[in-house]
């Protein structure tokens, strides 16, 4: 095993670890407020779907990644190629479609009561759940046929023309149909990401508009404490911000693993590795910004960290 690979098995066991501890610590968390008779607020739904498609993608991908680079031969078969890269695609694109309508309800909810969007707040709630099912039908359709293609890399078949993923491949079909199914499954994203962008525009103009009015109220106030709503714009605001950051980098990767005949080891390793990003920081980014879910976190450290002091002093 060559010191490259050992280096990039290291990370991605260990992006795997960090994102799956942060991504089920989440997940039980939104699980436990979701079925409790707390109070919940009505993004929770959607960052409880986030979550686990966050999850779907950290292990479908960083796992055979990890064990790929670790020298680890025959995984997964032909069956489990298939499996993995189906389970990642509709983890990935529900991930990307679960952002996309946290920023959608947030600027419905934020929206002034006289406005077109402000006369939709009532109805929002009602139909999260609908949204996010479309949302997982229609990724679970786009990505069925794309998983039939692939092959594992162990698999004794005699493909000449193939294209190499790191531990499973894809039969190519010629440039003109494999261009043409590569945007037949980047349009539920992009069409994502164009949404996305447009309603963090109107976030951003709503909430400048806010502190304006708030400046002139709280004129001789020291420090206007901010309401929920805010803070929780803010919050889906640096996911946003850290989703597009993220997602950019990786799909200049992906183009670059696409546009090449046979990409470099180095490529397609920073390629899986970008495409983790998000999943495995998205959790923190909103365990820091939740209030509640950071002193549950706080809560449990002290627990968990003050025995062991008191024992050894």
């Amino acid at each position: 095993m060559s010191s490259r690979d050992l280096t990039f098995g290291m990370i991605f066991l260990l992006q795997t670890t960090v994102g799956v501890l942060g991504n089920f610590s989440l997940l039980f968390w939104y699980i436990f407020l979701y079925f409790t008779e707390c109070k919940s607020r009505s993004t929770n739904l959607i960052v409880l779907h986030l979550t686990v498609a966050n999850c779907m993608v950290i292990l479908a991908k960083g796992i055979p990644q990890t064990m790929a680079a670790l020298g680890w031969k025959d995984f997964p078969n032909d069956f489990g190629c298939k499996f993995l890269f189906y389970v990642h695609r509709v983890g990935r694109g529900v991930s990307i479609g679960s952002t996309c309508l946290l920023s959608i309800f947030q600027a419905i909810t934020i929206s002034p009561r006289n406005s077109r969007w402000g006369k939709l707040k009532v109805k929002a709630s009602k139909y999260i759940g609908f949204f996010l099912f479309l949302c997982w039908i229609l990724h679970m359709l786009v990505n069925t046929s794309f998983s039939m293609f692939l092959t594992s890399n162990w698999s004794k078949k005699n493909v000449t023309n193939k294209k190499d993923y790191g531990y499973c491949s894809s039969v190519r079909h010629g440039k003109a149909s494999d261009s043409l199914y590569a945007l037949l499954l980047a349009f539920p994203d992009v069409v994502s990401l164009g949404l996305m962008l447009w309603f963090s525009s109107s976030i951003v103009y709503i909430l400048q508009r806010h502190k304006q009015r708030v400046q002139h109220i709280h004129m001789n106030s020291v420090s206007p404490r901010c309401s929920p709503e805010t803070r929780a714009t803010q919050t889906i605001l640096v996911l946003e911000s850290t989703f597009v950051c993220f997602y950019t980098c990786s799909v200049i990767f992906q183009v670059f693993v696409s546009v090449m005949y046979h990409p470099s080891p180095w490529l397609m390793n920073l390629a899986a590795l970008t495409a983790g990003c998000f999943p495995t920081v998205s959790p923190f980014v909103l365990i820091t910004h939740d209030s509640s879910v950071s002193r549950l976190c706080f809560a449990w450290i002290r627990k968990t960290i003050s025995p062991h002091l008191i024992r050894n002093t």
